[in-house]
């Protein structure tokens, strides 16, 4: 096909997309994607994993650290005139001025139903939420953030034993069976946007680190959200004797006591409301993950400790 698509995406999130359009009839152009970074410990440069994929792919990219005021990237998709520019989990605001560039716009794939949880971290809060479902949006992109005009939301339930990771799979996937269907239809003609009821708008805000902190006077529903929620990373964690520990893991128990109290030689903690949860996976700060028996082998935290530090 004559049609140019450019794709800007850059997370694992946006994978299955990539390879979706990619594997069709419809032609990529070009691939935008964040530049790559040092690692965490700065031995080495990793690749985006659309970098990687789009490698992979043989498709050609592009990873300007900014397209704002760029008159280099901007030229370059003058030229290119694209037909759809897609969109998904890129990491930058896309300017005004390049909008304007595509015959038929930019095509924004959000993971939330619009307009609930506009903003970074839409699944996370989800969860965090405890949410019963959620989905993603295809969206056309305006010089707001997430408030285009809608074209197609899909729904899912979310399963209380999900976590973030899980459940970003799950929308990826979704989203991959959905892309081919709605460029077509914007493509030719048959796609019919409406506006975002505004009204109904909230916000899903980036993630904080110290968001991952666990409040033993939560109840067990809320505690088993945020573990989930915010899995693998920030993660949700306590502290215990100057050491922090992160629970990957973990599920509603049926025990009750002092809210942060072991309850037993299974790291059961107690929290609000007579309730409980009983941790599955748990990992020691610079230490690997463990499964709750190898964990305790070596632990020091048993039952009648107390973890409200």
């Amino acid at each position: 096909m004559s049609d140019n698509i450019i794709f800007m995406g850059t997370s694992k999130f946006a994978v299955p997309i990539l390879e979706k359009i990619s594997g069709s009839e419809l032609n990529i152009s070009v691939v935008y994607t964040q530049p790559p970074k040092k690692s965490s410990r700065g031995m080495k440069i990793q690749k985006t994993p659309i970098q990687v994929k789009s490698e992979l792919l043989g498709l050609p990219i592009r990873t300007p650290s900014s397209l704002k005021n760029n008159v280099d990237e901007y030229n370059f998709i003058k030229k290119i005139k694209p037909t759809i520019v897609v969109v998904i989990s890129y990491g930058q605001i896309i300017p005004k001025e390049l909008l304007g560039l595509s015959k038929n716009g930019f095509l924004n794939i959000h993971a939330s139903i619009l307009p609930k949880y506009r903003g970074a971290a839409p699944i996370q809060r989800a969860i965090m939420s405890q949410d019963i479902e959620t989905g993603i949006s295809f969206m056309k992109i305006n010089e707001h953030l997430d408030t285009g005009p809608l074209l197609e939301t899909y729904k899912i339930k979310i399963d209380p034993n999900l976590n973030a990771t899980e459940l970003e799979k799950s929308l990826s996937k979704l989203a991959a069976e959905k892309i081919i269907e709605n460029i077509n239809n914007i493509i030719k003609g048959k796609a019919k946007f409406k506006e975002q009821d505004h009204s109904e708008a909230t916000y899903a805000e980036k993630i904080s680190k110290k968001e991952g902190k666990i409040s033993w006077n939560d109840n067990a529903k809320k505690i088993i959200g945020r573990i989930n929620g915010l899995h693998p990373n920030p993660g949700a964690y306590f502290i215990f004797k100057g050491d922090r520990y992160k629970i990957l893991k973990a599920e509603i128990g049926n025990g009750s006591g002092p809210c942060g109290e072991v309850l037993n030689d299974k790291l059961e903690i107690a929290c609000s409301n007579n309730e409980s949860i009983k941790v599955i996976e748990i990992q020691k700060e610079g230490k690997k993950i463990q499964e709750i028996n190898e964990f305790l082998n070596g632990s020091k935290i048993s039952k009648g400790c107390n973890l409200n530090e």
